[in-house]
């Protein structure tokens, strides 16, 4: 997700990639709350991290405790940032429960992306 509002909201020649820990494919509920924002990230594939995608890297940001745990050590020229947001995918109960869970992670990330976009001045536009 924060990979499809980066894409959105960053200035022409900016490079945007995101990686995991782990390679598990798009969840087809992140891909359904995106849409509802208007953003297709069904076309991302899953890229496991590793050092030399690190060393292309101005800055690594995880969005949860596992991914800041298990990240690979990074290079000293990146910095490093934590987001620090629950897993919707761990979430349980109703579907709409899910969803919801989902939809609230969306919201927290697209706001922490359009924000760091902005400090780093790459911000092109913010998403309505």
């Amino acid at each position: 997700m924060a990979e499809g509002f980066a894409r959105q909201m960053v200035d022409e020649g900016v490079l945007v990639e995101s990686a995991g820990v782990e390679a598990h494919g798009l969840n087809p509920r992140a891909v359904q709350v995106m849409l509802e924002l208007g953003i297709d990230i069904s076309h991302h594939e899953s890229k496991v991290i590793d050092v030399e995608r690190l060393r292309r890297a101005d800055f690594a940001i995880t969005l949860c405790g596992d991914a800041r745990d298990r990240c690979p050590i990074t290079p000293p020229e990146v910095t490093r940032l934590h987001w620090g947001f629950e897993d919707p995918a761990r979430a349980q109960g109703s579907e709409e429960e899910i969803i919801a869970a989902f939809r609230r992670v969306r919201d927290g990330i697209r706001f922490q992306v359009q924000q760091f976009l902005r400090e780093q001045n790459v911000l092109r536009q913010p998403l309505a």
